[in-house]
């Protein structure tokens, strides 16, 4: 099958035309970073003894799977025994130093690994330990240092760890480069994912007080830094997203202070207006001529931004404070911008105008969601902590109409890629469709 290139996918969803879709999922919310599949033939209904094709243990980790024909790459994080003496790096907030309450495991060892999976059998093709160690910064709780979803070409699959590193392997498991940086993430880890565009890796590195915020892109054959734009933002969790817009290639960010606008190549930037003013965690959503930026805590912020060369008084095209989660991004899919909360409430709005045609939309269960949700055939699949997939139809009203489960907990957002989707529980990759 003839595969579609990002740049071009993307240009197909800011005009609100949507072909197939390439069949690999390369990167963090698949093809575009939109979390969109147009496939056919993706199982609608699964159960663990029904459409589970293969499932296969893996070490603890939040990062989502990606695929490139028949292989899938994730990231892993193993935590070890406490170093004496280990801590984490300092945070001074007001002047004097600050820890969050929920930091965790700045003191013990960590293994930080990328695996290659057989998309076929399930089997483990390798498994790679890019670092093993004592970490800079220490992690929220309920998260994981190997959060951020790996990228690939098929050539090459970067993964990135943070503090720990941004490493680089051709397809058959050889290191081929690595790029070591420092900086604290406030006691939360990282959350942002690398983005392939061209021959370049590109990195948003935002960090705690904004002093040295930056977006960095690296060679994607040598490691070697080609750009760096200082950045002027506080830490995020954010990974952006490339809009084709007029004639040009636009490289978008979500930030607290400010949504910047990069040129991919060289980091020049293009245009800026305001920012969400919460924690900059959720993916930007591309659509119907706009760029729509989220935030859910502790402000619920829905902007929606022109992308084109427009005044900078018309740069916003409308705005909207609700329904929106704290770590889980929402989806645009079709004609209609669905937001999700963390407990699954669901509002569904026009994308054009930011008109309501629902809200308050539940899911039948109580639930909580951290992973961000994925579009295909029709519906929105949302997966639950729990493991529980409620399949909502996609539309102006609210309908659930089945709930599909891989009976294990789930902290990572689904692949879908050759006709399976591909879920990350909690001890297992589970793949899902006909055999």
């Amino acid at each position: 099958m003839r595969r579609m290139s990002v740049p071009v996918l993307v240009s197909l969803l800011l005009l609100g035309g949507l072909v197939r879709a390439d069949e690999n999922w390369p990167q963090w919310r698949g093809p575009g970073g939109q979390g969109v599949s147009a496939e056919d033939g993706v199982p609608t209904d699964w159960q663990p003894d029904r459409n589970i094709v293969w499932k296969v243990g893996l070490p603890t980790g939040h990062s989502s799977p990606v695929v490139w024909d028949d292989r899938i790459f994730v990231t892993a994080a193993v935590e070890g025994d406490v170093i004496p003496g280990a801590k984490p790096v300092e945070h001074i907030v007001d002047g004097k130093p600050w820890v969050h309450p929920d930091s965790v495991a700045g003191d013990r060892k960590h293994t930080l690994k990328l695996l290659a999976i057989d998309a076929k059998s399930g089997k483990i093709l390798w498994d790679r330990t890019a670092y093993e160690g004592a970490v800079h910064d220490a992690r929220h709780r309920r998260s994981s240092f190997a959060g951020p979803t790996p990228a690939t070409d098929g050539s090459v699959v970067v993964a990135y760890f943070g503090p720990e590193g941004l490493y680089a392997y051709d397809s058959a498991g050889t290191l081929l480069w690595k790029s070591v940086e420092k900086f604290p993430t406030l006691g939360l880890g990282t959350g942002t994912s690398p983005v392939l565009y061209q021959d370049l890796v590109i990195v948003q590195r935002d960090e705690n007080n904004g002093d040295h915020s930056a977006i960095v892109a690296y060679d994607k054959r040598t490691g070697k830094e080609r750009w760096r734009t200082k950045r002027p933002v506080q830490i995020s969790w954010a990974t952006p997203v490339l809009v084709s817009a007029g004639d040009r290639t636009q490289l978008v960010t979500n930030g607290t202070e400010l949504i910047i606008a990069y040129e991919p190549s060289s980091g020049k930037e293009l245009w800026r207006t305001k920012g969400v003013e919460s924690n900059a965690i959720h993916t930007p959503l591309v659509g119907h001529g706009l760029v729509i930026v989220t935030a859910g805590y502790p402000a619920k912020k829905v902007i929606a931004v022109r992308a084109g060369d427009v005044a900078d008084d018309k740069r916003v095209a409308w705005e909207y404070a609700k329904g929106t989660g704290y770590v889980l991004s929402n989806i645009l899919y079709e004609d209609y911008l669905y937001l999700l909360s963390d407990n699954g409430t669901v509002t569904c709005l026009d994308p054009r105008s930011g008109e309501v045609k629902y809200e308050g939309g539940r899911v039948p269960v109580p639930a909580r969601f951290m992973g961000s949700p994925v579009a295909f055939a029709g519906y929105i699949a949302m997966t639950s902590e729990d493991g529980d997939t409620f399949m909502l139809k996609a539309g102006p009203s609210h309908q659930i109409v089945r709930t599909n489960s891989i009976d294990e907990p789930v902290y990572s957002s689904p692949a879908i890629s050759n006709g399976r989707i591909y879920i990350r529980g909690a001890h297992h990759l589970f793949a899902i469709g006909q055999r």
